[in-house]
């Protein structure tokens, strides 16, 4: 059976954040994600998310200048010792809320910096992370944005993301597949989700153009979530979308698959 996470960075932001834990688990949400819990004690978000039965499932590892438009800091070379800070702040907080996946912006690319330096700085970032991680028991997973949205992204396509992930050579980094991203970039969803399903750690969706609920764009999620659960996914699908007129009066959509 389907597994959906609500993600309150961008779902039921009709109330304070904190709140957003109850009204999730009143919509029958057992598990939660978002981008960044760091603003908030760690201790204070598990006490919501045993409130209310939760699991926490996903979130992102520090990106501290996002207002300002950094993507992450892992391309970039000489940002190395940050992004080795940012891993252990990350994985403090993940072993509080006893999160077993941590989600890594790669950035931007750099302007005027060597490809071949880019890569090495990329790759051994992530090795390292993946090391520190799998010391607690956490899966690192890498995304890819589309650059319509995110123009200059790093990494922008499915196999973009498989390349670097058997570049670094470690079996403890998963591919974080995005539908919305990957619709936008190239299609092709249920191939490519059947193809590198074994590389897959994490799913998140949202219907395209827009960015809302599925049911509002293009995308037929009837077929592509019964072809998801065929080829064997058992994890959690994120619904990493803006809803397009609430949340609560969109969320028609889960009853067919719950």
């Amino acid at each position: 059976m389907t597994k959906f996470s609500a993600n309150l960075t961008m779902m039921f932001t009709e109330v304070d954040f904190l709140d957003r834990f109850a009204k999730a688990a009143h919509n029958g949400f057992d598990a939660v994600e978002y981008m960044f819990p760091y603003d908030w004690p760690a201790d204070q978000l598990l006490e919501h998310l045993q409130r209310h039965n939760q699991q926490q499932i996903l979130f992102n590892l520090p990106v501290d200048e996002w207002a300002s438009g950094v993507r992450g800091i892992a391309c970039i070379p000489g940002r190395e010792q940050e992004f080795q800070e940012n891993v252990g702040r990350a994985i403090s907080y993940a072993k509080v809320l006893r999160c077993s996946r941590l989600n890594v912006l790669v950035g931007l690319t750099p302007e005027k910096e060597n490809p071949d330096a880019i890569q090495r700085t990329l790759v051994d970032n992530l090795r390292f992370a993946a090391d520190e991680l799998a010391k607690e028991h956490i899966t690192l997973l890498v995304e890819a944005l589309n650059s319509r949205d995110v123009p200059g992204f790093h990494l922008v396509g499915s196999q973009e993301v498989i390349d670097l992930i058997e570049a670094t050579g470690h079996d403890n980094i998963k591919f974080q597949y995005d539908i919305y991203h990957m619709q936008r970039m190239e299609g092709e969803l249920i191939n490519t989700l059947t193809w590198f399903m074994d590389k897959i750690g994490h799913i998140q969706l949202a219907d395209n153009p827009g960015r809302h609920e599925p049911g509002t764009g293009e995308i037929n999620f009837t077929n592509l979530l019964q072809a998801i659960d065929q080829a064997g996914y058992e994890g959690w699908i994120g619904c990493e979308y803006i809803p397009a007129a609430g949340t609560e009066a969109g969320l028609g959509w889960l009853a067919e698959y719950r």
